[in-house]
C-alpha cells in the first residue's frame, strides 16, 4: 500500500472515496501505520486476499480471516465504506454539525440508517477511538464556547473574558485552550 494524498476538499473527497481500494487503503493506512497486523493474535505477516477484500493470518485460529472493518465502528454494517467515510468526512468537517436527515439525503441511505452513523461515528469521536485509529494534525477554526452571564466576570479565573453588549461575557476562542497559569488537565469554559 503506497501512502495517498488525503483528500482536503469535499469534492476530492468524493471523487478520492468513491474507488473501494482507495477506501481500503486509506482505513488500512490509518488503523495499522506500520503494516496489517492480526486483531486476534498480533502478527504481522498476513497475507491479503484480493478477490474476497479481506486479510488471513497465518497462524491457524478463529478469525483468521479479516477486514479493515474489524474491531471499528464500521464492524457489522453492511454499509460500504465510501458511504461510511463519507459520513465521518461530513460530521468531522461541518461546522455547525450535521443532522442524520443531511447525511440520509447527500449519500443516499435512509434516515434510520444515517442516524445508526451519526450515533456511531459521535460515539467514536467521544470515547476517543479517532484518536487512537485517525490521529495526526488537528486543525481548530472558529470554535465559539458559550455566553455567561455578567457574574462570570467575578468567577476565580475569568479575568481573560471580554465582554458584549449587555454585559454579557463572551468565550471565544479554540476549545482546548488553556489560560496562562492553568496547569496541564485545566481547559477554559
Amino acid at each position: 500500500m503506497t501512502k495517498q494524498a488525503t483528500p482536503k476538499t469535499l469534492q476530492q473527497a468524493i471523487i478520492h472515496f468513491s474507488n473501494p481500494d482507495n477506501c481500503l487503503n486509506y482505513l488500512a493506512a490509518r488503523r495499522w501505520p506500520k503494516g496489517v497486523i492480526c486483531p486476534t493474535c498480533g502478527r504481522d505477516d498476513v497475507t491479503f486476499l484480493a478477490k474476497q477484500n479481506k486479510w488471513q493470518c497465518k497462524s491457524a485460529h478463529k478469525r483468521r480471516q479479516f477486514t479493515v472493518k474489524v474491531g471499528t465502528i464500521f464492524e457489522d454494517s453492511p454499509l460500504s465504506l465510501d458511504k461510511w467515510l463519507m459520513a465521518v468526512w461530513m460530521v468531522t468537517n461541518c461546522k455547525n454539525g450535521v443532522s442524520s436527515y443531511e447525511i440520509h439525503r447527500a449519500i443516499g441511505v435512509t434516515q434510520k440508517t444515517a442516524w445508526f452513523m451519526v450515533h456511531r461515528i459521535r460515539l467514536a469521536m467521544q470515547t476517543g477511538t479517532f484518536e487512537n485509529k485517525m490521529g495526526g494534525q488537528v486543525e481548530v477554526d472558529e470554535t465559539y464556547i458559550g455566553a455567561c452571564r455578567a457574574t462570570c466576570t467575578e468567577a476565580p479565573g475569568a479575568e481573560g473574558l471580554k465582554h458584549g453588549r449587555h454585559g454579557q461575557g463572551r468565550g471565544h476562542g479554540p476549545s482546548g485552550a488553556r489560560r496562562q497559569g492553568e496547569g496541564e488537565g485545566a481547559r477554559r469554559r
